[in-house]
């Protein structure tokens, strides 16, 4: 090894190994480079950002994001890191979000003066999509949800939702379609405390933490920055490069990559779940945490990306109801940044993606198929599709977008430490309080870099922000 240990610190900057790129990789190897350890980032894709990744589609041309992604106001750790990194001034906001209707119906929600939680309450109270029983039963359901995150026990939320009298079209006009696409899973197969957490901290808790933020550029782009930030700080990022295997020791851990192995004081593996078990030693040290991986189901996510020669929409962005589409991002207007200049097709078309959350129905669908039920159902909301020429298309299917919060998922959800005690772990699967966000993915990242800058001597490191705190009349609640 190149460095020593001394009683109270290292002779020289301990080496770590990010082995994944993701955002749990990147937010972990940038802190840490920060910090003064010295970081090698391997990433097994040509391109950084995991599963919030961009790429030229050679099919279309056309750089694509592999689904869109998008934030919150309460994401403080994804927010932290966007700032670290400079890239905060390449997100686009908005307090308001569009609910359309089979036929073009628009009920508009956003905030008022009123102090959290009723900040919402008056465009809430005028949306059509939800009659006034509908809107009383939801009221009662986050009155219920506000004092406190409900125990995990075992009962899907969709039961939760029946027990507490939420009428069908509550349950699939509001419920389902925030729920849905904030964790990628059916509200039947959503435990009760990940549904509370989300509709607590985005919603009820203040006006700020509700905001939305949508990237103005290609997901890659934005994550190349974190790159640069850790070799900036003299560490280093390879891509291409898989890592297949580790065997972790008392003085070091020895990484594998085919006939290659490389020496670090410290690894951390911000894998997906699937990816960590395929790389685990096969020794009975790591079979309780194998046997924890056996219990995630992952769920996938769709993306239609749509190029029309025409505008079909002034709208920037939209939440779909009804349809198995469920939201509409016009990206050739969110591209467009602040001067205004389409960064994706000509001025006078638009260029859509449609997203399809926690699509199983579509994984064994054709991509024909799945094209043309889009264009089917975005011709309902949006009458233009009709007379638009569609110019190209592509269909992207990240089968194993995120993991599944089913009830009792939690008991599995592993710490960062690990048996090996210079091994630990990232990734938003793991025990960050969070569900499979991107604020969840870089909250792990913060959580594994205090456990190494902790375990190299920094007992006072921490890289984790606090939450958004609560306003209003939340503030009773803490």
């Amino acid at each position: 090894m190149a460095q020593r240990w001394s009683q109270t610190h290292w002779t020289d900057s301990p080496r770590v190994a990010v082995v994944g790129g993701g955002l749990a990789g990147l937010a972990a190897g940038c802190a840490l480079a920060e910090s003064g350890f010295r970081v090698s980032l391997f990433e097994r894709r040509p391109y950084l950002g995991g599963r919030a990744s961009s790429y030229l589609h050679p099919a279309t041309g056309e750089v694509v994001d592999n689904c869109q992604h998008v934030l919150l106001g309460c994401c403080t750790n994804l927010l932290e890191f966007y700032r670290r990194t400079g890239i905060d001034d390449q997100i686009r906001w908005f307090d308001r979000m569009t609910f359309l209707e089979p036929g073009g119906r628009a009920s508009v929600i956003g905030p008022s003066s009123l102090p959290a939680p009723l900040h919402a309450a008056p465009s809430f109270l005028g949306a059509a999509c939800l009659n006034l029983t509908d809107k009383l039963g939801i009221a009662a359901a986050m009155a219920k949800l506000a004092p406190l995150t409900p125990y995990d026990k075992g009962e899907p939320f969709l039961d939760w939702l029946r027990r507490h009298g939420q009428t069908d079209r509550a349950i699939g006009r509001f419920w389902r379609t925030i729920l849905v696409s904030a964790l990628n899973e059916d509200i039947d197969c959503i435990s009760v405390p990940y549904a509370a957490q989300v509709m607590r901290e985005s919603f009820l808790k203040s006006a700020d933490a509700g905001r939305m933020g949508i990237p103005t550029a290609p997901l890659t782009e934005l994550y190349d920055k974190a790159g640069e930030y850790v070799r900036e700080r003299g560490g280093e990022v390879h891509v291409r490069y898989g890592v297949d295997g580790f065997q972790a020791g008392p003085a070091g851990v020895k990484l594998r990559s085919g006939n290659q192995e490389a020496d670090f004081d410290f690894v951390i593996l911000a894998l997906p779940f699937d990816g960590l078990s395929r790389i685990l030693p096969e020794t009975t040290a790591a079979d309780p945490l194998r046997n924890a991986l056996s219990h995630f189901q992952s769920s996938p996510i769709t993306g239609i990306h749509l190029w029309f020669d025409r505008q079909i929409s002034d709208l920037e962005h939209a939440v779909l109801l009804d349809r198995t589409i469920q939201w509409m991002f016009h990206k050739s207007k969110l591209l467009a940044g602040r001067n205004g200049h389409s960064r994706s097709g000509a001025s006078e078309g638009s260029y859509v993606e449609v997203v399809v959350s926690s699509s199983k129905s579509l994984v064994e669908t054709s991509r024909a198929e799945v094209v043309e039920l889009a264009l089917k159902e975005l011709s309902e909301f949006f009458p233009a599709v009709r007379d638009a020429v569609l110019l190209k298309s592509t269909v992207i299917k990240e089968v194993h977008a995120t993991y599944s919060p089913r009830p009792g998922v939690d008991e599995y959800r592993p710490a960062p430490e690990t048996v090996w005690p210079r091994v630990f772990l990232a990734g938003d699967w793991i025990a960050t309080g969070w569900p499979a966000t991107m604020e969840g993915a870089v909250r792990s990242g913060y959580l594994a870099a205090q456990c190494v800058a902790r375990a190299a001597g920094q007992k006072t490191a921490a890289f984790l922000v606090p939450d958004l705190p609560a306003s209003g009349f939340m503030r009773l609640f803490g």
